[in-house]
Order: C-alpha cells, then structure tokens, then sequence
C-alpha cells in the first residue's frame, strides 16, 4: 500500500516538476499544486479555515522537499527513493497530527482510491 501511495506521489511530483519547467524557481507550479491538493482534501474531508491553512502549508512544504530530493539525488534512484519514502511518511505523520481521525480515514480511502492497486479491492 506504501508502495502505491509513494507511486503515485511520485508522478504526482513529476506533474509537477514539468509544470515548473516553465517557471525557472517553480515556485509558481509548487504553489498552484498545493492549492489544488488541499482543496481536493478540504472537500473530501470538510476541513475547518485552520485546517485548510496548516495542510497547505504541509503540502507545500512536502511539494518543495520532493523537488529538491529530485533535484539532489537524481543520479542515484535507490536512495532517492529512501528520501522520498521518508519524505512520505513524515507528511503522513504531520497530516494525521493536523486532522480528526474521521477526516484522516476519508483521506486514507481517497488516497487509496487514486492508486491502481486501490482501484483493483
């Protein structure tokens, strides 16, 4: 399940990264990115104004950690992944500290649902 979910972070990022190409820092796609992430979050699970401001913020912050692990250890794919994993696992950690238990259960099954390994239960 990990392994579907960093998947499809990771052409999530590569959405991104392409996006950015036209905006020489990306910050302007990070941005947008974030946005659409915790709006499509904020519908599913009915996030509160706070919650909505501190979950873009940890999508931001997760958007801009992937392109700069991308960026740094492009050359070596196995710990890449490593970081990416890492990477991925403390967003959920943070996520599951910012919502309620029933709004991080909706996230879980909407994350699973976007999964092709999701898809197939």
């Amino acid at each position: 399940m990990k392994k579907a979910h960093f998947f499809a972070l990771l052409a999530l990022s590569v959405q991104t990264a392409a996006s950015a190409a036209n905006d020489p820092d990306g910050t302007a796609a990070i941005q947008a990115r974030a946005t659409t992430l915790t709006r499509n979050l904020a519908q599913q699970a009915k996030l509160d104004e706070g919650q909505y401001l501190k979950v873009k913020q940890l999508n931001l912050r997760m958007l801009t950690e992937v392109d700069d692990l991308k960026t740094r250890f492009a050359a070596d794919p196995a710990i890449l992944d490593q970081h990416l994993a890492t990477a991925q696992t403390r967003y959920e950690a943070e996520l599951a500290s910012l919502l309620r238990p029933t709004q991080y259960a909706v996230y879980q099954q909407s994350r699973s649902g976007m999964t092709a390994l999701g898809a197939a239960k």
